[in-house]
């Protein structure tokens, strides 16, 4: 008897944390499992169980909150099956946010409105606070992912090619490591090693995600929500050259903020549709196309009519060659030269990603996927 009342004591425990609609159900098949490992063990001894031995089957069986999360509803804030892209989700944010940081401390040593050690102190402050707020962003949208009825199309329709996603390793340390000692095998043997493995290249999903994930990060970093000490329109520092980059700069972000933003969650919508969606080639193309036509504009803005227009803009390529030369050779007009390069090589990066997505709209391939 003393038996019968520790199971079912048990069973209490473990009902109490299943869904009203399926307890009894569920309770009366944890009831019929235990009852045969209990007559069972009560074969193998030839007598019936005394309570410590029924007790040590109720814990063979498991904790009951850990049966009550096989069958109940999602427990965890990330369940197994989400956890890879959540992982990847915060290796991605992280990788975007330590970029920002990166270019935020050189920027801010090189035109000297801080020391070094105070750049680089300000940066690791602001990545770790950054880094608090991704993990927690991502953590609330797994948790809510988690609790839908209908699960993304990522994890209900995924496709082979998806499973590399699971073997990346280009944001882990470890791959890196190994990736470099295959480097080094292959030079000592002359290149004739060749190499067993290499990280998987990721699929369009996995681009996707990581693609609103990184935008994402950009976003909180525009607003300034991130919470990171080094703010856009503090990149310009202070004078340099006789010009108030500071000034300049502050003026750029002013006037652009909105338009800015809007492009950063328009992106961001798109990455997750293409993520729900499979990311088909020719509606990744279109949405290329768009985006780096407005990328154009804005670098044609920069260069035309922005606040630093007078201070970059030239009307020839000969004009260009000459300005770049002379500010390298002389050491006067860098930073101006390096801005004028930034936006001439992302007005072409942006029309070479229009061309490259046009290819892939005509052809329905992608060809970084082979197919």
């Amino acid at each position: 008897m003393n038996a019968l009342n520790l199971t079912e004591r048990y069973l209490r425990a473990v009902a109490a944390q299943l869904p009203t609609a399926k307890r009894e159900d569920i309770t009366a098949e944890l009831r019929d499992l235990l009852m045969t490992r209990m007559e069972a063990r009560e074969a193998e001894l030839g007598r019936p169980l005394n309570e410590a031995e029924e007790e040590a089957v109720l814990r063979d069986f498991g904790h009951p909150l850990a049966v009550a999360g096989r069958y109940g509803e999602a427990q965890g804030l990330v369940g197994a099956e989400l956890y890879p892209w959540w992982l990847f989700g915060v290796k991605a944010g992280l990788a975007v946010l330590a970029a920002i940081t990166l270019v935020g401390v050189v920027v801010r040593s090189i035109v000297g409105d801080v020391t070094v050690g105070q750049a680089i102190t300000q940066g690791l402050h602001g990545l770790l606070e950054g880094a608090v707020m991704i993990v927690g962003f991502l953590t609330i949208a797994g948790f809510i992912i988690e609790r839908q009825a209908n699960k993304p199309r990522f994890l209900t329709h995924w496709r082979v090619q998806d499973l590399g996603l699971f073997e990346l390793g280009g944001l882990s340390g470890d791959a890196w490591s190994e990736q470099l000692a295959k480097a080094c095998e292959r030079g000592r043997n002359g290149a004739t090693t060749p190499v067993a493995t290499r990280p998987a290249a990721m699929s369009p999903t996995a681009r996707a995600v990581a693609s609103a994930v990184g935008w994402s990060v950009a976003l909180l970093w525009w607003t300034g929500l991130l919470g990171a000490s080094i703010r856009p329109e503090a990149l310009g520092g202070g004078v340099m050259d006789g010009v108030d980059f500071g000034r300049l700069i502050g003026d750029l972000v002013a006037l652009s903020y909105w338009p800015v933003l809007a492009y950063m969650a328009a992106r961001i919508a798109f990455d997750l549709l293409r993520a729900a969606t499979g990311s088909p080639v020719r509606l990744t193309a279109i949405g290329d196309i768009v985006f780096a036509t407005a990328g154009l504009v804005f670098a044609g803005w920069v260069w035309l009519a922005s606040p630093l227009s007078p201070l970059i803009r030239v009307d020839t390529i000969p004009a260009f060659v000459t300005r770049v030369t002379d500010a390298f050779s002389t050491g006067q007009g860098v930073i101006a030269a390096i801005i004028m390069m930034t936006v001439a090589g992302s007005f072409v990066g942006e029309y070479w990603r229009i061309v490259r997505a046009a290819t892939r709209l005509f052809t329905g391939r992608d060809a970084r996927q082979g197919c």
